[in-house]
């Protein structure tokens, strides 16, 4: 369904619509929104209630150029007043996760908890770039030169080589499959839902997520080499209420095999 915001912009939503504990999704870049398939079973089990939405530029929501972390935390506010829900958990994957955290940054006691796998530290922090494959580098490198410089590497033809490895190909076999599911329409809106996450990585989130106060669980693995390790490795260090997880092995993709330990630490928290 769509919600119109209050400055005019239409944010396309997703609710399972269960009784269970609220539980926000945010999508990696660049995916839309819909909820997490492979997870759902678990998600009944434990109680948990689906709730997500396009950020804007993907999928049905409009594209909000200049958005930050934080204006997009304003956005979960802006649905969770529409669904009436006064507190809720907050889940993200990939750069989904830095949104997550951003969410918690922002709103404070309105989340209970939050778990994110292969989050992206805040830009500046020593060591950011290291350990990354080329296409993220120079993704990431032309959005800190500004969203027009991202935008343009776009136009140029640049096609980003994930470095995907036998082990991730076996991944996309099984359930998590999925992802393919949700990063195919992922760019039929337009480019700029990709190209203004990649931006929002590399301004200032306008929330800090060294103050939350809410238990944290950040998931990372040792292998990754899109979000390398280290970022996990420095929220953890800087987020009081943090515990880190660093799963040998793991690449960015198959941290998702982490996931339903994760939700069953939200549930205890929630």
């Amino acid at each position: 369904m769509n919600l119109d915001l209050p400055d005019g912009r239409t944010l396309h939503v997703y609710d399972a619509g269960s009784d269970g504990i609220p539980v926000v999704w945010n999508h990696g870049t660049p995916n839309v929104g819909a909820p997490p398939e492979p997870l759902f079973a678990a998600a009944e089990r434990l109680g948990l209630r689906w709730i997500s939405f396009d950020r804007p530029g993907y999928g049905g929501s409009t594209v909000a150029r200049g958005r930050t972390v934080a204006s997009v935390a304003r956005d979960t506010e802006f649905l969770a007043d529409a669904l009436g829900l006064e507190r809720f958990a907050v889940v993200g994957y990939s750069g989904g996760g830095t949104f997550a955290l951003g969410t918690v940054a922002a709103l404070g006691d309105r989340v209970r908890a939050v778990m994110t796998l292969a989050a992206i530290a805040p830009y500046g922090v020593e060591d950011w770039f290291t350990g990354m494959i080329p296409s993220s580098v120079a993704a990431l490198a032309s959005a800190a030169a500004g969203a027009d410089v991202r935008a343009a590497l776009h136009d140029s033809g640049f096609e980003y080589d994930a470095g995907f490895t036998a082990t991730d190909r076996r991944l996309f076999e099984g359930p998590w499959g999925w992802l393919g599911k949700v990063a195919g329409p992922g760019l039929d809106a337009g480019p700029y839902g990709q190209i203004d996450d990649d931006a929002s990585y590399t301004r200032p989130w306008g929330c800090d997520p060294t103050t939350v106060t809410a238990p944290i669980l950040l998931q990372h693995g040792t292998a990754d080499h899109i979000i390398p390790p280290s970022h996990g490795s420095w929220l953890a260090a800087h987020c009081p209420t943090a515990t880190l997880q660093l799963h040998e092995g793991a690449s960015h993709f198959t941290i998702v095999e982490h996931a339903e330990e994760g939700l069953e630490w939200l549930a205890k928290q929630s």
